[in-house]
């Protein structure tokens, strides 16, 4: 078996490349016109190949493997594993947006994109072409695994046995599967609902990997865990654009490259503390990757409590990055404790943890709990809005704006019969440009379009706030326009039809929304627009527009996931948050379900109402304590009547006040950790250490099972298996 084993490996890989370079070039499956978007997928294939020959050449007789050969071999197809599946799901997610609206219209207009015109077709290409590649990965890391299942009983059974004997063989399996239940835990593809209790022990497997793995292995596993959690949590984002999915996993591979190796040592080095510092570290990484030009606080750990009301009322405190932590913090204690069961040490310390966290978790959902039950009994001074929620579901995209206008207009009558005091159409509700279009003649249609509107507005007789394009001039002294900047906005016009104010959405999305860095990087930028990209420029005003019965701000589309920004709003004076927003081009519940959930927290985070209306999607009411009170079915024709409860005396609350200090503390515990750990470890040589002048010891005797191991140099095939 031993000399077999390398020979049966080596066939399978030169067997499945063969195949499938006959199927990717001379099969009836074939790739028409392959190009440089094909060259992964052929460098993959080679890869597949080159690996057959090495496992084929290093299998004769005379070969003698290393133990670093040995580990090689059980650590490549984890490589080429992650590599195939990476492909294998980017093919398929795109093979799912063969009959999407923008793709066919990128296709008619010349566009450089080849997708088949039929999904089913697309999908099977997929299957036949990729998937080999991932089953001969798959199936040897299993064989080489399997075929070594002895030594991982004896790691069991021998008391003192190092951690990774158990986890390590396994390692590459265990961190895809914290992947998949991090990203089901919350809303995704198997339920709407997400299934919150797998958020406090999806992230257990991946913390054993961290913890017990390699520095080298560690940083592969990290990484794999971020791509992987990234696009089964977010896949919907291929049909957002062509290029926002490659480039959101791109951008999360970056970041936990860079993030695993610090957080790796640190658990390392930190031996009294381990509990705290992959909670500690991933609320950091939370809250960095949800900062800046690039930030996108999707799909946070916290995200999968979102309907356990007792746990997400500490948002109020600490903010989201607080619920994160505590489910962390639970994931990290149970690893922790089975991490020592399986070693047979430090047992009765890892209790010792588990139960300060469980009575931690514990306290804090009771007092919660206490405080929604006060809270709900308690009297107050509130006065009620009734607020109509309009849901047309079009893609605004489409220049379909005359049929887009009379379904507004239709269900704006019918929730006029219930007498709202304001009426809230969704992000680019109406497209034509309003400020531009109602002086402007030049196009007869945009004009005629927006004088019916005004007219409209007007008879309404009520407050109307709609999603519409915005610009500014700016000319020189002679009157010619120098430069035109165009903005994604939101406008409040007044029962009497006059245009109140305007808020110009700031928080764009990089790379589809906005790119600043046109002048450094002018080949992306053309690159962007050559995929159908159009941008926007951003507003600078965080804007609160005062209605008679209301001072009320409007977050558009996904401005209301980032909690800081969100934050400014409240702080200028907003007593309610009224999100409009555009999740008709997923034309995927999950997405809609996601973004309602992650601005669910703004309403805990700040003690105020949230409303959400979108173009479709998931338009909704949520209280001042995160409770959803109605919602919008998802993708109809539909309207919302919402009487919206504001606190006449609303509180400013911790998070308000102080903002994102929770996360910027873990990060500085961090480092206090980090350090004294270090100085204990070095005052701790310095007592075991002789005095100046006395003579060297003797050095220390190596027990004869590990004077035989470093004699050792070379060990047979048969020998390291059977071992």
């Amino acid at each position: 078996m031993p000399r077999s084993v390398g020979r049966i490996c080596a066939g399978f890989y030169l067997a499945a490349s063969l195949a499938v370079s006959y199927i990717a070039l001379g099969s009836p499956a074939a790739l028409r016109d392959p190009g440089p978007a094909d060259l992964p997928y052929f460098l993959l294939i080679g890869a597949h190949f080159a690996w057959g020959m090495v496992l084929l050449l290093s299998s004769t007789e005379h070969r003698r493997f290393t133990r670093g050969a040995y580990r090689r071999l059980l650590f490549v197809p984890e490589l080429l594993a992650a590599a195939s599946l990476l492909l294998f799901l980017f093919s398929y997610i795109f093979a799912t947006n063969a009959n999407m609206d923008y793709v066919q219209r990128f296709i008619q207009s010349g566009g450089n994109l080849r997708l088949a015109l039929d999904t089913q077709t697309e999908r099977l290409l997929v299957w036949l072409r990729v998937f080999p590649l991932v089953a001969v990965n798959l199936g040897v890391y299993l064989l080489l695994r399997l075929g070594r299942y002895r030594l991982v009983l004896a790691a069991v059974r021998r008391r003192n046995a190092p951690r990774d004997s158990v986890v390590r063989p396994w390692a590459f399996l265990f961190t895809l599967l914290s992947a998949f239940l991090s990203a089901i835990a919350m809303p995704s593809f198997l339920s709407l609902r997400g299934f919150a209790p797998l958020g406090w022990i999806a992230f257990v497997p991946v913390f054993l990997v961290l913890g017990t793995s390699r520095p080298g292995h560690a940083v592969f596993y990290g990484a794999v865990f971020g791509v992987f959690q990234t696009l089964l949590g977010s896949y919907w984002l291929g049909t957002f654009s062509l290029v926002s999915l490659q480039i959101t996993v791109l951008i999360f591979t970056v970041y936990f490259l860079l993030f695993t190796p610090v957080a790796v040592h640190i658990h390392r080095v930190a031996r009294w503390a381990r509990v705290l510092i992959f909670p500690l570290a991933f609320t950091v990484l939370e809250y960095l990757r949800s900062s800046g030009f690039l930030g996108y606080p999707w799909a946070l750990a916290a995200h999968s409590q979102y309907a356990v009301l007792p746990v997400i009322q500490m948002a109020s405190v600490t903010g989201v990055w607080g619920v994160s932590f505590l489910v962390l913090l639970v994931n990290s204690a149970i690893a922790e404790l089975l991490a020592a069961v399986l070693a047979r040490r430090g047992v009765k310390r890892s209790f010792g943890w588990m139960a300060g966290v469980a009575a931690t978790a514990v306290a804090i959902v009771a007092a919660s709990s206490i405080v929604l039950a006060v809270d709900s009994k308690a009297e107050r001074n509130e006065r009620v809005v009734r607020v109509a929620q309009v849901q047309q579901n079009n893609d605004p995209r489409k220049h379909e704006y005359a049929a887009t206008l009379d379904t507004l207009r239709r269900l704006t009558d019918l929730a006029m019969e219930q007498d709202p005091n304001l009426v809230v159409w969704s992000e680019t509700a109406f497209v034509p440009n309003i400020r531009r279009w109602s002086v402007d003649t030049s196009s007869r249609t945009f004009h005629r379009l927006v004088n019916e509107f005004l007219d409209y507005q007007a008879g309404l007789e009520t407050w109307l706030l709609t999603g519409n394009d915005d610009y500014e001039l700016v000319r020189a002294e002679d009157g010619s326009v120098l430069e035109r900047y165009e903005y994604n906005a939101a406008v409040l016009f007044s029962d009497a039809g006059e245009r109140i104010a305007t808020y110009r959405k700031i928080q764009l999305v990089p790379f589809t929304e906005y790119f600043p860095y046109r002048q450094q990087f002018p080949w992306l930028y053309d690159l962007l627009l050559n995929f159908d990209v159009h941008f926007w420029e951003p507003g600078v005003e965080p804007t609160v527009f005062e209605h008679p019965q209301l001072k009320f701000s409007t977050p558009i589309c996904y401005e209301d996931v980032f909690p800081g920004f969100m934050r400014g709003f409240v702080l200028a004076g907003a007593e309610a948050i009224l999100n409009i927003s555009n999740d008709f081009w997923s034309l995927t519940e999950v997405q809609a379900k996601q973004h309602f959930v992650a601005g669910l927290f703004r309403a805990v985070e700040n003690r105020r109402p949230v409303l959400r209306t979108t173009a479709s999607g998931l338009t909704g009411q949520i209280d001042a304590r995160g409770r959803i009170i109605q919602t919008a079915p998802y993708y109809e024709e539909a309207y919302l009547v919402s009487d919206l409860v504001i606190d006449n005396d609303q509180p400013v609350t911790v998070y308000t006040r102080f903002g994102d200090y929770f996360p910027i503390a873990a990060g500085g515990l961090l480092v206090v950790i980090w350090s004294s750990s270090l100085l204990i470890a070095a005052a701790h040589r310095g007592r075991r250490g002789d005095p100046p002048g006395a003579p060297s010891p003797d050095p220390p005797q190596r027990s004869a099972p590990r004077a035989r191991r470093a004699r050792r140099k070379k060990t047979s095939w048969r020998e390291m298996w059977n071992r």
